[in-house]
């Protein structure tokens, strides 16, 4: 008995301090990747481009499908994906591949509001995939200066994908990726849709929890709907503060916040899109029906869209997506849609400002939301900025995105935003 009450004594003292050790070699003070890729329009364009040729809608599920990602694509890829946990948003990713082998590394800073433990801020992750005849397989990790043996990492993954919410996503990514395979330029991924995916993708990106949570937002925004006859338009500033002050009635002091703004987000997003609700999330059509109605923004239909879809973007994890998609469509509408509008860019900005504070700094903003707002407070007077331009005159007057003239006005646009409160950086 003596033996193993000192066992005991030794292991509680020992496995914290290997704890300790641990965390120690695994936390870096500078990232090993630098600076990782800056997403811009083209990048958007691509993944556009991508989608439309691979839209599960128009495939027959079960049929082998291939898509060949380069570095770039997969370093941003990691990159977004790495800025949902990196509230400052400082997530970097560098991509080697070679016949039959791939080096990922990524740099992840912690939140600026946690203490760094023993001077280290950077998680450093080093690792080397190899091919095989299904998915690769882990040949070594090292978290900073920590190896951790290819196997265990293996072992490990499905309770770190469990640990950070992701393991539905990791069991949905397993069932449609087949195999990948690894050359000198590209990494051409082999898959194959499931049946019914859109259901099953609905169930992936919203839990049940979160689509509960979401189904009590539509539910608050079905009740303070038009009634029928009514005149069926709303201020977007008239719809914040219902939403925003249940959201700060469900948080508390608990630690939801971020995820009540999501939801609350998400909602007037979802709701203010016709048909994007039950498109997106199938099980909405068991939920109290929201009456149609038009949602503005300084009196358009279209800035609140702009306004929202960037507000969610960002909350999820990047600002500079947001930031990209939006200027993506502008460049696309000035080649041959409605045109290239600075108007549009300024509420697509201004949304990214809204959904990176809804993110860090999460009860402050449900506070300043559940109050009277007016529409001054989401989006300042951007109406004689120029819009509905054609490329050709975008880049005669501007200089194109690389023009002096372009970035001035985009600079005019920043400091407008940070005259709001809300939205001040």
């Amino acid at each position: 008995m003596r033996v193993l009450l000192r066992v005991l004594l030794i292991l509680l003292i020992a496995l914290p301090l290997l704890a300790l050790g641990a965390l120690a070699l695994a936390l870096q003070g500078q990232p090993q990747v630098v600076a990782g890729p800056q997403i811009g329009p083209d990048d958007i364009a691509r993944a556009r481009t991508l989608l439309q040729r691979h839209d599960p809608r128009r495939s027959a599920p079960g049929v082998q499908r291939a898509i060949a990602l380069t570095p770039r694509d997969i370093e941003l890829l990691i990159g977004q994906a790495g800025s949902h946990y990196a509230p400052d948003g400082q997530a970097r990713a560098r991509v080697s591949l070679k016949a039959g082998q791939a080096r990922v590394q990524t740099s992840l800073a912690l939140p600026r509001s946690l203490p760094a433990p023993l001077g280290g801020r950077w998680l450093n992750v080093d690792l080397q995939l190899a091919d095989t005849s299904a998915l690769p397989e882990v040949q070594s990790l090292h978290l900073g200066r920590l190896p951790v043996p290819g196997w265990l990492a293996e072992r490990a993954l499905p309770r770190l994908l469990e640990a950070v919410g992701l393991q539905a996503q990791g069991d949905l990514a397993q069932r449609i990726v087949s195999r990948v395979q690894f050359s000198d330029a590209m990494a051409v991924v082999a898959f194959a849709w499931p049946a019914r995916l859109r259901d099953t993708m609905a169930s992936t990106l919203l839990q049940p929890d979160e689509q509960e949570r979401l189904r009590v937002y539509v539910e608050r925004l079905a009740a303070v709907a038009p009634a029928r006859g009514a005149d069926r338009r709303v201020a977007l500033s008239a719809l914040m503060p219902t939403m925003f002050s249940l959201a700060r009635q469900r948080a508390g002091d608990g630690p939801d916040a971020v995820r009540e703004n999501r939801a609350a987000l998400l909602a007037l997003a979802l709701v203010a899109n016709p048909g994007a609700l039950h498109e997106l999330v199938p099980a909405s059509r068991r939920w109290a029906p929201v009456r149609p109605m038009t949602v503005l923004l300084r009196g358009r239909t279209d800035t609140p869209l702009h306004f929202l879809v960037s507000a969610v973007l960002a909350l999820e994890g990047s600002g500079p997506l947001s930031d990209a998609i939006g200027l993506y469509k502008e460049v696309s509408d000035s080649r041959g849609g409605s045109g290239f509008s600075f108007n549009d860019l300024a509420a697509d900005r201004a949304g990214t400002r809204l959904g990176l504070r809804a993110r860090q700094d999460a009860r402050a903003l449900q506070q300043a939301l559940a109050a009277p707002l007016r529409d001054d407070d989401l989006l300042p007077d951007v109406s004689d900025l120029p819009e509905d331009m054609p490329e050709r005159e975008f880049v005669r007057r501007f200089g194109g995105l690389q023009g002096a003239p372009y970035r001035e006005m985009l600079a005019r646009i920043e400091q407008r935003l940070d005259q709001l409160p809300l939205l001040k950086r």
